[in-house]
């Protein structure tokens, strides 16, 4: 009776367990596909480093807020004119002069200075939107590239297995041969030594889509699990190259470069408001002995820029310098910037002609050529031409997705360039 018992027990456990692994297939089953758009959203939702961007960009909003302000008032206490010998020595009602003093002290910076101070803190917060922009378009290339590396290794792996039938026919037809006495036993082991290739390019293509995947879970915060959707058409870009080469300051690598010049711009008014004098004003009150009258006093201080040969002026030819060296290095970036795109615009299309030459001739042909290879082999042939036309087969066939993934980093290299709402702040 035991012995029942714990058999029913045990059969419904093993059903529960069935049961939850059912519904957990089920549920992964019903998990929509990653589409590349889904991929980027997630990911700039997401990611830690786009969170920094924002911080540093509040942060340097709030500096650039209070920039040019007066800086705080001083205030001052002691005592003045304190008696060190005679009877009253040291003691604050020891002689008529002595007063306690409570004064207050204010420093004024020129107007220049204080505009060139403000002028910096919007340029460094520009700097750090535009540092924000350019973070969201790399993240988006990024993403885009792990995506479709995921995407061309899969469909590599889809093709390479959809050939494991035709190369087990291979074998079969070899051991026929063999049984029939028309082939031999070297060309059933050749058979299967091409047939055990293909698994390691089978192999090769998974760990190439895990690793891929690794890389995309990087900005998505978590493991990809899902299948990934159909990729975009790699033939359709949202700008054309004129447009692309006309807005280049808009374009990651650029973004930052009117925010450095302004920051340079403002160094030198800086260094130019320093030949300025720049003033002070103070006010004291000091209290006397009983029966004697109060005193204030007011001061106004001003600086004395007299040799400025050899410091403002020079601090004014450094800034100078730095202004200048900052728009050569804007001038090289946009010179960079055009090669960049000019260079990825012609490998684009190079590899959509490579794309398209595959898909409507290498890939029939080879297929053609495997069938006559085949049908030749089967007719008492050689096995060497078979084999060689399913190796030629095989490598088509790879190089063709290879070259779809290489077609749509080349695509998400333009295409991602310029900023959108989504990744402008």
């Amino acid at each position: 009776m035991f012995s029942l018992q714990f058999a029913r027990r045990l059969m419904a456990a093993g059903l529960a367990v069935l049961l939850w692994g059912a519904a957990a297939a089920a549920a992964h089953a019903a998990e929509p596909p990653l589409t590349l758009d889904a991929a980027i959203h997630q990911a700039i939702e997401r990611a830690p480093l786009l969170e920094a961007r924002r911080a540093q960009s509040e942060s340097a909003r709030q500096e650039a807020a209070r920039a040019g302000a007066l800086p705080d008032p001083q205030l001052t206490v002691g005592v003045d004119n304190l008696a060190v010998q005679g009877p009253g020595a040291f003691t604050v009602g020891g002689d008529s002069m002595t007063m306690r003093t409570v004064g207050i002290s204010q420093a004024l910076p020129s107007r220049r200075k204080r505009q060139a101070e403000r002028a910096m803190g919007h340029a460094q917060a520009d700097l750090a939107a535009s540092s924000e922009v350019a973070t969201g378009l790399s993240i988006r290339q990024q993403v885009a590239d792990a995506w479709i590396s995921a995407w061309g290794a899969h469909r590599e792996a889809m093709m390479l297995r959809s050939m494991r039938q035709a190369w087990a026919q291979d074998v079969a037809v070899a051991k026929a041969r063999l049984r029939a006495g028309t082939g031999s036993a070297a060309e059933v082991l050749a058979a299967r030594m091409e047939s055990l290739d293909l698994e390691n390019r089978l192999d090769e293509a998974n760990a190439r889509e895990a690793q891929a995947r690794a890389g995309l879970a990087r900005w998505l915060g978590s493991p990809i699990g899902q299948p990934l959707g159909d990729a975009p058409d790699f033939a359709v870009l949202p700008h054309d190259e004129a447009s692309l080469l006309a807005s280049l300051d808009r374009q990651g690598n650029l973004l930052g470069w009117p925010a450095r010049e302004q920051a340079a711009e403002a160094a030198l008014a800086a260094a130019r408001a320093d030949k300025r004098p720049e003033w002070s004003v103070g006010l004291s009150y000091g209290s006397r002995v009983r029966g004697l009258s109060d005193m204030v006093s007011l001061q106004v201080g001003v600086s004395l820029p007299l040799f400025t040969r050899n410091r403002q002026d020079r601090g004014i030819s450094a800034r100078a310098a730095d202004l200048d060296a900052v728009r050569d290095e804007r001038d090289d970036a946009r010179r960079q910037q055009v090669e960049a795109i000019r260079s990825a615009w012609a490998q684009w299309e190079s590899l959509g002609q490579q794309v398209r030459r595959h898909r409507d001739a290498l890939l029939p042909l080879a297929n053609d050529r495997v069938v006559l290879a085949l049908a030749a082999y089967r007719g008492g042939g050689e096995i060497q031409p078979l084999l060689d036309a399913r190796r030629d087969e095989i490598a088509h066939h790879t190089d063709y997705a290879r070259m779809q993934a290489e077609y749509g980093r080349a695509w998400a290299a333009l295409a991602y360039l310029l900023p959108t709402s989504e990744t402008t702040p």
